[in-house]
């Protein structure tokens, strides 16, 4: 995602599912669905876009405080062309490169979608060229990182293309899709691992994020953030409100897991009580 119009917009999303009550203890949660090491929430850090700040600011406080974090590549960046060595140092590190689509394709017929190009209008697109589309971005991110397990984070959440559901065609690539937006997963064991909620916060405070986390821990669940720019590039949030949530993540390292979003739904695929 990306161009400011949409700041607003994700703000107020972001502010008004966060008002969500917190109805299920942390007791009851955690007799329900078991996290590694008797943690009480899985938190997944991710990035949107291959943005030059998440070079310059994202990976540098993650590695600081020890933490792992997965970034969606749209692979036509120029911070992907220009910056390549640094992605693959980034995927060494344990960092996990994901799947955001070569040209970031959305539906421009979506109220506020005035700045999608006409050439990335994915509803002139058909489900065979997304298909074609997201499985070169797979192998392209191979050559980057030499990995095949993979997930996905569809641009703007969309599904749909030319009108037809093209996730469907997709799925069967991934472990698992970020597809819908949401704070915090309200029950793991009825999460569909490729409809995921995902929050995208812009211009909030390092307090307000970790309160999302907080309800995850409350709750037992999960809580997955996409930011976009950190301390630059757009839909951004400040160094200083990413760095308290990190520093409040690493602190609490007892009651969160936070690892990559493979490594995640891996483990929640493999432990949901069907």
């Amino acid at each position: 995602m990306h161009i400011n119009k949409k700041t607003k917009m994700l703000s107020l999303m972001f502010v008004g599912i966060f008002s969500a009550s917190l109805t299920t203890s942390a007791e009851d949660a955690a007799q329900a669905f078991k996290w590694p090491k008797g943690q009480k929430a899985a938190v997944n850090l991710a990035y949107d876009d291959a943005l030059d700040s998440q070079l310059d600011h994202a990976i540098p406080a993650l590695n600081k405080y020890g933490l792992k974090g997965t970034f969606y590549l749209q692979l036509s960046s120029a911070a992907i062309d220009k910056r390549l060595p640094e992605w693959r140092a980034a995927a060494k590190k344990g960092h996990e490169l994901g799947n955001h689509t070569l040209f970031h394709q959305c539906s421009k017929s979506k109220p506020g979608r005035d700045w999608v190009s006409s050439h990335r209008n994915l509803d002139n697109l058909t489900v065979e060229q997304m298909k074609d589309q997201v499985i070169m971005s797979n192998t392209m991110l191979y050559t980057i990182d030499g990995k095949r397990e993979r997930t996905f984070t569809a641009p703007c959440v969309d599904k749909e293309a030319g009108g037809q559901n093209y996730i469907d065609a997709v799925k069967s690539e991934f472990v698992a899709i970020k597809l819908e937006s949401g704070n915090v997963v309200p029950d793991m064991n009825k999460l569909d691992p490729y409809a995921v909620p995902v929050a995208f916060p812009a211009g909030v405070t390092g307090q307000q994020l970790i309160d999302i986390v907080k309800e995850a821990a409350a709750k037992g669940t999960m809580a997955n953030f996409t930011f976009h720019g950190v301390g630059g590039d757009h839909l951004s949030v400040t160094v200083e409100a990413h760095e308290e949530l990190l520093k409040y993540l690493a602190a609490n390292k007892n009651i969160y897991w936070v690892d990559t979003f493979v490594n995640q739904m891996k483990y929640v695929k493999a432990n949901q009580k069907k």
